[in-house]
């Protein structure tokens, strides 16, 4: 059963704690105050009775021993049983009777005087526990009274909370905290409060509007000229006069249009809220590298860099094709980037896929660094820092949990893991 955790319920608690302490103190109250009524008035009294009582005898002489309702004195006739003990308070058990007696001894005499506290119990009863009850009953119903009135000042808090609760985050109801249905019937700080949230619901619906029309416009703006300089630089490739120079500023301007098209891509992704638009479909993790592979060979060209792609299995993700390759690109382009020699390996687990290189790597201390944006490692590659950054977003979008080990001068490893994948065998030949 889930814990409760609202407002009311933890009043619930602190107001049933607050009453169980009470009751708990005030039956230790009582049972002091009998223990107390027996250690001191009652012997009191007794050491009083029997002090007066040898006054009395020394004057006169046949002055008579004291027998009252709950006191007996016994000088030469007590009982056997009573004058075997010596002198001082001891408990005495006289016919289903207990006595608490007080022995004193004066001029060769002893005086025995038994008091009957069994009536003890009926007096604290009488008027300890009968008057606690009546306090307890006033404290606790004193403490009911506080709980529903506490409830009643939060219930607006509680309908708030609610309404906050059930808001749709792209288009949020600034009259869900207008009106009656919260803060017509609360105080003038709930309605301060109310008015803070309906503002604060029509920033947020201006927001979602400006990020909407953001992401149309830039999508459109953005894209539509990097398309026009990429298939122009492909169109000056395909030129068979074009010398050696110009077709390695072209190739240049068509893989700088291409990164230009990922990057953007990546920023209205994460420009979203969600991922709500895009299609989730099942996504080959293997065919996905093996494009990004292809695309990432151009950064190695002139470098003694191999790049290799192993796999255990074939691996489909339920995800945004798009969002896959974002992350599988960023993480493969920073790889090679970062990699002046030896290699870059790509392998495929049941459970995820994992880059390795034998580039610069990076201390630890750096390493937590790549969450923020613009830190970049020693690399001759140009790049604005922020591949990694975007990584690290769509992961925790998604779900994807990433680990990076990295070490100076041996290279990086990369770890994503996709929880929700399916393995399927590879497909023979």
């Amino acid at each position: 059963m889930p814990h409760s955790r609202g407002i009311g319920a933890r009043l619930g608690r602190a107001f049933l704690i607050q009453g169980a302490f009470i009751g708990v103190a005030a039956l230790v109250g009582v049972f002091i105050a009998g223990l107390l009524l027996e250690g001191l008035l009652i012997r009191q009294a007794l050491r009083d009775e029997a002090g007066h009582f040898w006054n009395q005898r020394a004057a006169q002489p046949g002055f008579a021993l004291p027998s009252t309702h709950n006191l007996t004195g016994y000088m030469g006739n007590a009982p056997p049983s009573l004058q075997a003990l010596g002198p001082g308070y001891h408990p005495w058990k006289w016919e289903d009777a207990e006595f608490l007696v007080y022995v004193t001894e004066r001029d060769g005499q002893r005086l025995y005087l038994a008091f009957d506290r069994s009536g003890v119990g009926r007096l604290a009863a009488y008027y300890g526990l009968a008057p606690l009850a009546i306090v307890l009953l006033v404290l606790y119903l004193s403490t009911w009274l506080g709980y529903r009135l506490s409830q009643r000042a939060l219930s607006p808090v509680i309908a708030l909370a609610r309404e906050v609760r059930q808001l749709d985050p792209k288009s949020p109801d600034p009259a869900a905290f207008t009106g009656d249905r919260v803060a017509g019937r609360a105080d003038d700080e709930i309605r301060e409060l109310a008015d803070a949230l309906a503002w604060f619901a029509q920033r947020l619906n201006e927001l979602v509007e400006r990020e909407r029309n953001f992401t149309r416009d830039a999508s459109h703006e953005l894209r539509s000229p990097l398309t026009v300089i990429r298939t122009s630089a492909e169109t000056l490739l395909a030129d068979a006069g074009l010398g050696d120079a110009g077709r390695r500023a072209a190739e240049r301007i068509r893989r700088a249009a291409r990164d230009m098209e990922e990057l953007t891509a990546s920023f209205l992704l994460l420009a979203r809220e969600t991922g709500d638009g895009l299609p989730v479909e099942p996504v080959s993790v293997n065919e996905v590298v093996a494009t990004e592979l292809d695309r990432a060979r151009p950064l190695a060209e002139g470098r003694p860099v191999e790049l290799e792609f192993q796999a255990a299995c074939r691996l489909v993700v339920q995800a945004p094709e798009k969002v896959l390759s974002v992350l599988v690109g960023n993480l493969l382009r920073n790889a090679v980037a970062y990699t002046e020699r030896g290699r870059v390996r790509v392998m495929i687990g049941p459970h995820g896929l994992e880059i390795e290189d034998t580039g610069v790597g990076l201390p630890p201390e750096r390493v937590r660094d790549l969450r923020r944006p613009f830190v970049r490692g020693a690399s001759r590659h140009p790049g604005h820092g922020v591949g990694l950054t975007i990584v690290h977003r769509l992961s925790d979008r998604f779900g994807w949990p990433i680990s990076i080990d990295s070490e100076p001068g041996r290279g990086t490893r990369v770890r994503v893991h996709f929880p929700a994948a399916t393995p399927e065998p590879l497909e023979a030949g």
